[in-house]
């Protein structure tokens, strides 16, 4: 069987955060459970094309996946198990803002076989999250890493941020310091993007921010800081203690099958890549058209389903006919690219064997110049069959990704 991860998207959140461009926002209960009615039509309907997929994750982003009543959370989970095969040791993540979970919730969530946390702290100091809209204090999610912990979780993720309004080195040394005094099993850090049209991008002026060299100095504090404290870079941007890296997210990195239920949810299985409105009008009347042409694409002549593939021509034309926003059946070509970009963010880089075998030609003879001019230059370097970055090559890693683009 393949393997198979499931990503969940809940669009709801207390308030938007000024540096948030995702799809989410407010809701009342009543429209948090229609929302649920949908998600869980959806999944019941795709997943009989999913036969001879085994789940290996399951993730719940946002959003704030943890505002909705963990009887909903186990609603979805329950409809997942219902129509897909899960594995027994799959990794099931639910992101969490502070302040959005009780200790009940909590203990719910692993009643229902959630096994991984992951709490979107971003800084330490309460100034810092005043200034980009978070709803919560440091102490808030001390609180919430404590009952967590109390509540059973084993696995927890951090989120943290760099080049924040107002920081400095000397207060992003103290929140890694605060951090990984907690011990986490994994951190993710991320530096500020002033993404276009959010409140922070648009009065950026009335800012204060880190100069181009002092980010600098925060990321690679990071990658020193975090080495030091037991935490190995297996990504760009993410770090691991031993054995707990996050199996969900390498799926992305390695071209794995994800599928995406929700609002504005993307999924790509067995190059094709598909994503469904962004709209609640439009992704609901998508879920409709898909339920009610169901039977054309679900039973043969016999009385037994018949199990569609993903890579199967009708599967593309039945996502289309559902009014989904994209659906691109990628060429050699874009999947070459993909490897290429996608791969190399992970500090094992590619796996060159493997793009042998996937495409029928080396990637030298694809990428031969840029290969031989990054290696030259000491943006890259090989390990036996393996391609990956050097340290110099993460700082500039966008230049080199751009260039394994046609």
């Amino acid at each position: 069987m393949r393997n198979l991860s499931i990503y969940i998207h809940i669009p709801f959140c207390v308030r938007k955060c000024l540096y948030c461009d995702f799809l989410s926002g407010p809701a009342s209960v009543g429209e948090m459970e229609n929302y649920v009615n949908l998600l869980l039509w959806e999944i019941k309907e795709q997943s009989i094309f999913y036969g001879d997929h085994k789940v290996v994750s399951i993730f719940f982003g946002g959003g704030t996946p943890s505002l909705l009543p963990a009887r909903e959370t186990g609603r979805i989970l329950e409809r997942i198990r219902e129509g897909f095969s899960v594995a027994g040791d799959a990794e099931i993540t639910a992101e969490c803002n502070p302040g959005t979970v009780t200790a009940q919730k909590l203990r719910e969530y692993i009643t229902h076989g959630i096994n991984r946390l992951s709490i979107g702290l971003q800084s330490a100091n309460d100034e810092e999250l005043a200034r980009v809209g978070r709803i919560h204090s440091y102490s808030d999610f001390l609180e919430t890493y404590t009952v967590a912990r109390e509540a059973g979780f084993r696995n927890i993720n951090i989120d943290l941020m760099a080049g924040l309004p107002g920081q400095g080195m000397a207060s992003y040394r103290k929140t890694l310091e605060r951090v990984t005094a907690l011990s986490p099993e994994h951190i993710s850090a991320y530096s500020l993007i002033l993404e276009e049209g959010t409140p922070l991008y648009v009065n950026q002026d009335a800012y204060t921010f880190p100069d181009e060299e002092e980010e600098r100095e925060m990321y690679e504090l990071t990658g020193r800081y975090l080495e030091v404290a037991g935490f190995h870079r297996y990504e760009i941007s993410n770090y691991a203690k031993e054995g707990w890296e996050c199996r969900h997210n390498k799926v992305y990195w390695r071209r794995g099958d994800y599928a995406g239920f929700g609002l504005g949810a993307s999924s790509m299985v067995q190059n094709v890549r598909w994503k469904n409105p962004e709209d609640h009008m439009s992704y609901a009347d998508c879920v409709e058209k898909m339920g009610n042409g169901g039977s054309e694409w679900t039973f043969g002549s016999g009385s037994a389903p018949c199990i569609m593939r993903p890579q199967d021509k009708s599967f593309a034309k039945m996502l289309r006919r559902t009014g989904r926003c994209e659906v691109q059946e990628l060429t050699t070509q874009e999947q070459m690219e993909e490897f290429m970009f996608l791969g190399l963010r992970l500090t094992e880089g590619v796996d060159l064997e493997e793009f042998r075998r996937n495409f029928g030609k080396t990637a030298a003879d694809v990428y031969g110049r840029q290969i031989s001019s990054f290696l030259a230059q000491g943006l890259l370097e090989r390990e036996g069959q393996r391609l990956k970055l050097t340290l110099r090559g993460i700082d500039v890693s966008n230049a080199v990704f751009a260039a394994f683009l046609f």
